[in-house]
């Protein structure tokens, strides 16, 4: 069982992985050798909220049948792109169990909006002697 929480486990039977080719320099070794991984993760067995906010992280990652989509192809070796990709779903799952705060609204005390107005008001006399400026020299 991989922890992402205390509270939250996966099975790695769930997570599916395949390799493939990796783009980008590595001379003969990207040719012949499939290094990159793809790994998949359905999210239909995490905890309802844990979806949601899954599916707002995701973004792209996320495929229509509602599978995870997470490749890497950083390093030269499988077994180091696998044990990336695991980090970076690891990483993943963990940011969408946490729970964002509730804002809370807050009112603008009356010193700011002073504060406010008042410089409103000076700026506003400023442009105000400038344009009678101008009408004085024309």
């Amino acid at each position: 069982m991989i922890r992402i929480t205390d509270s939250l486990v996966i099975d790695p039977v769930e997570i599916r992985e395949s390799f493939i080719r990796a783009s980008g320099p590595g001379g003969q070794n990207v040719n012949k050798v499939s290094t990159a991984v793809e790994l998949r993760f359905n999210i239909a067995s995490l905890p309802e909220a844990v979806q949601g906010r899954v599916r707002s992280l995701a973004g792209r990652l996320l495929a229509q049948s509602g599978d995870l989509v997470i490749t890497a192809q950083e390093h030269r070796s499988q077994e180091r792109n696998r044990d990336a990709a695991l980090k970076k779903l690891i990483a993943l799952l963990r940011k969408a169990t946490v729970r964002p705060k509730k804002r809370i609204a807050t009112r603008p005390t009356k010193a700011s909006k002073t504060r406010r107005l008042d410089s409103k008001t000076r700026r506003s006399n400023v442009k105000n002697l400038r344009t009678t400026k101008l009408r004085i020299d024309d």
